[in-house]
């Protein structure tokens, strides 16, 4: 296992549709995603997909831990957090039209964070090294690490997503940012 270089915006790697995966269980394969992993935790992502390793392939890797997630209001009979998953091929189908605004950064866009309008439920389907078909239904913090993740086998980094680029920070100016906002709302600007 290697931790891997990660593909920063800009760099034509993550721009392109990424190629479809012919054989998930090969020993290639199983070594990108054990890289993949291991690069993951090294950076504390959530998430990565194969295009920020310079792989233009459709892998990624997720995991949504309980810390990460965001407080849901009422009885959620979903769970907001997700096992560390590898989905090879992924498919995304969108539940509900409803979407939530959530901050998001990424490994290949380091120093910032934008707020991104994301779906809050989808169905997403995809191979497993092993070669076994993995579905599930993700709501929340589960469902916005899917579909970020899964961006990027199609050229998509957040940035793109965002609908108020004045919402773009640096994570470094991010807890001002968010001081602000609240005193703003506490007076009703």
């Amino acid at each position: 296992m290697a931790i891997r270089k990660i593909s920063k915006m800009g760099h034509p790697v993550l721009r392109r549709v990424a190629d479809l995966v012919e054989d998930p269980s090969s020993a290639v394969v199983r070594a990108l995603v054990k890289d993949m992993i291991e690069t993951m935790i090294d950076a504390d992502g959530a998430g990565l997909a194969a295009p920020q390793v310079h792989e233009s392939l459709r892998i990624v890797i997720f995991q949504a831990p309980p810390e990460r997630a965001s407080e849901e209001a009422g009885e959620e009979a979903f769970d907001h957090t997700a096992p560390l998953t590898v989905l090879i091929n992924p498919v995304i189908e969108i539940l509900s039209q409803d979407q939530e605004e959530g901050w998001e950064g990424c490994l290949s866009v380091p120093g910032l964070r934008g707020l991104v309008p994301r779906y809050t439920h989808l169905r997403y389907q995809g191979l497993g090294v092993d070669g076994d078909v993995i579905e599930r239904e993700a709501k929340g913090f589960h469902a916005r690490v899917v579909q970020h993740e899964c961006d990027h086998l199609d050229g998509v980094l957040y940035p793109q997503r965002m609908t108020d680029l004045s919402k773009l920070v640096f994570e470094s100016e991010f807890r001002h940012y968010v001081r602000v906002q609240a005193q703003d709302e506490d007076v009703g600007v």
